[in-house]
């Protein structure tokens, strides 16, 4: 297995293809500057979160607290980290008419229940 080193990381863009399969900078909720700082940082902060690695300096303390909601973000980078986080662990969107399957679901439910009220059978 590869030993992961903070300049590796940092070599390395970050990509989340589940999230933003086309990147930040086409996605529409970064601008040019954080989709930039998104692909430099994303990689390291991303792991001292995972604690693939442990904070050296100051500067990665931040990232980790800012990411954690210990204190409110202050530079660009924590910025746009905490920004990432919010769009990605946002509630999906709900259509007003539901979806197919809690759709079917009803219907067989109510199939169920109409058949219970035909089979009443006198034996007199």
């Amino acid at each position: 297995m590869t030993q992961l080193t903070r300049a590796s990381l940092v070599q390395r863009p970050f990509i989340d293809r589940k999230h933003y399969p086309y990147g930040f900078a086409r996605s529409g909720d970064f601008s040019i500057g954080e989709s930039k700082l998104l692909t430099q940082w994303g990689s390291l902060i991303s792991a001292l979160i995972d604690g693939e690695l442990q904070p050296e300096n100051s500067e990665e303390q931040g990232y980790i607290d800012a990411a954690l909601g210990r204190h409110a973000p202050q530079t660009p980078t924590e910025k746009a980290w905490v920004k990432y986080q919010q769009r990605i662990n946002r509630p999906k969107a709900a259509s007003i008419y539901g979806s197919k399957k809690a759709a079917a679901m009803a219907d067989d439910d109510d199939r169920g229940d109409d058949h219970d009220t035909d089979l009443d059978i006198d034996d007199d």
